[in-house]
């Protein structure tokens, strides 16, 4: 799995976790979908994602998008 995959496999996964809490626990966990949703678009104008710097540290390799 590569850096970029990787990424987007976690988001995913975030957006899926925050919906099931947001349903069986507080709809307050919707604003995790939130900052998601808004990491998501601003990683896309600048290339910058945390998520990406973490998996990088642990050692995924480079995709295309992050680097």
């Amino acid at each position: 799995m590569n850096l970029d995959r990787a990424v987007l496999a976690f988001a995913g996964v975030m957006v899926l976790v925050s919906l099931a809490l947001a349903h069986y626990v507080s709809p307050n966990w919707l604003w995790l979908t939130v900052f998601v949703g808004a990491n998501l678009i601003q990683a896309s104008f600048t290339g910058f994602c945390p998520a990406a710097r973490v998996f990088k540290a642990v050692g995924v390799k480079d995709g295309c998008a992050f680097r």
